[in-house]
């Protein structure tokens, strides 16, 4: 007698295909393999499961001996924001630096090499880029990550990104709709709330999301954010009005719609995970992110539940999850086509995340030779979409270009006392990263200035104070090739 495997229901086997879930390791764990086995058609890399190219690529490989279609996302933007080179920082400038060159062709590019090197890897769906319009200087959360404080500036270049990336045959996912940039909040945090009439929205935070749409981009990421004149009481991932009234009905979008992690505090803290999940596909999402922080089976099976759960309830109608799950695999079918030849195209790909940092420095002053100077980096605490875990400034570039080259890292609360008393008679390089938003680091700068007029200050944030000392440069950006773009101007390489 033959014994038949189970398989789940229809409504079970939908509810797994719209879950994009992380996980533990640099190989998958056999419950991932099980799921994707039972229906899941997603699966989110971080940076914990990442440790070389090659491994990567024995990862996907891996994933796809359950299942060829498998889609397998990751968040790399290139620049701070970096998943593939976690331990030594990007090769790529980030969106600002893209934004300060202002060459279309150039992020077009950047983001085919970028889509390129995921693809060689197994890798389909990228999480980005990001289309927020960077508005609120004082942006905890986007800051670099936007192309600029410009609408049409940001929009050109994000239709430029979302094209250059599917050329390479890894789907965009754009985001954070309707816009993340005129916030104060970190969403990993708490709610963020945008007061901005509509009439602003549509000349602003919509624009640069319109002009993705029209290039093709083939997903959309939701916000956690509260747009009151759109919708006063829920966050635009959960809200009927913004996913489907808004993103599907008005701006035409027949795409995927991802949320955002939905672990993070903005949804988790105030509706929680699963009734959060609920909510977002009825509200018309088709893809639930999670996995940043829970990464376990548990939480795979305990969001499938509760889908199955809100459909034989009534509150989620199986025709929507079936909606959802099919626009999933419709991606999923589409990478599983889309594999165009994925070898370097030569010099200029290999080169041209170093060109672009290097294009995108703006200076102010005169290079000098120096002697054994020293680098103070003043750190704030990193955000938790870029993490503490890369490394970042001008340190270890510097160091190789000038013979003696010594550094300090500097946490909140140090003082310019602090730099001078470890610098001794050496000249100050002191590296900061959104000055503005961190007055400890304005004042630090602003004593080592005017104890030592040769200073030379980098800022590899977004630059916003005025330019001082005897070399100001600003990097648009804080990957490893924007450090090694300020270290060349600096040792007048």
């Amino acid at each position: 007698m033959t014994v038949l495997a189970h398989r789940p229901d229809t409504v079970t086997r939908d509810a797994l295909a719209v879950l994009q879930p992380g996980f533990e390791g640099t190989t998958a764990p056999a419950w991932l393999l099980r799921q994707v086995h039972e229906g899941l058609t997603a699966v989110g890399l971080f940076g914990r499961n990442i440790a070389s190219a090659e491994q990567l690529a024995a990862l996907t490989a891996q994933l796809r001996t359950e299942r060829d279609d498998v889609l397998v996302a990751i968040d790399e933007e290139g620049g701070d924001v970096t998943r593939l080179e976690v331990r030594g920082g990007s090769s790529f400038p980030g969106n600002l630096a893209l934004g300060a060159v202002d060459d279309t062709a150039l992020t077009r590019d950047v983001a085919r090499e970028l889509g390129r090197r995921l693809a060689v890897c197994g890798v389909n769906l990228n999480w980005a880029p990001s289309a927020d319009v960077n508005s609120n200087p004082g942006n905890p959360v986007i800051g670099v990550r936007s192309f600029g404080a410009d609408t049409h500036l940001t929009a050109r270049h994000t239709a430029a990104y979302v094209e250059g990336l599917q050329a390479a045959g890894v789907a965009a996912c754009t985001k954070h709709f309707p816009g993340h940039g005129d916030t104060n909040v970190d969403s990993h945090h708490a709610l963020p709330r945008i007061d901005v009439d509509l009439e602003t929205l549509q000349a602003r935070e919509l624009v640069p999301f319109k002009a993705a749409i029209a290039a093709g981009t083939k997903a959309v990421m939701s916000a956690h954010i509260l747009v009151p004149s759109l919708d006063p009481t829920r966050p635009a991932t959960l809200s009927p009005q913004i996913l489907t009234g808004l993103l599907r009905k008005e701006l035409g979008y027949e795409g995927l719609i991802v949320t955002d992690g939905m672990e993070m505090n903005a949804i988790a803290g105030t509706y929680g995970i699963e009734r959060g999940s609920v909510l977002a596909i009825a509200a018309g999402a088709d893809a639930i992110c999670v996995g940043g922080g829970l990464a376990d089976e548990e939480t795979v099976l305990r969001l499938r539940d509760a889908l199955v759960a809100a459909v034989r309830e009534g509150t989620l109608p199986e025709e929507r999850l079936a909606d959802a799950a099919a626009r999933v695999r419709a991606l999923a079918e589409w990478a599983l086509q889309a594999r165009p030849d994925a070898r370097p195209e030569g010099s200029r790909a290999s080169g041209i995340g170093l060109t672009a940092a290097r294009r995108a420095v703006a200076v102010t002053g005169s290079a000098r030779p120096l002697s054994a100077p020293y680098v103070a980096t003043l750190a704030p605490v990193a955000n938790i979409a870029v993490g503490d875990e890369t490394p970042w400034g001008v340190a270890a570039e510097l160091a190789s270009l000038v013979p003696g080259t010594e550094a300090g890292l500097y946490p909140e609360g140090a003082s310019a006392a602090d730099v001078l008393a470890a610098a001794g008679s050496r000249t100050v390089v002191a590296v900061v990263r959104d000055e503005h938003r961190h007055p400890w680091m304005t004042a630090a700068v602003d004593a080592l200035v005017a104890a030592r007029p040769d200073t030379v200050v980098v800022e590899m944030g977004v630059p916003q104070a005025d330019p001082r000392g005897a070399l100001y440069i600003a990097t648009h950006g804080a990957s490893r090739v924007c450090g090694r773009a300020a270290a060349e101007v600096i040792a007048g390489a």
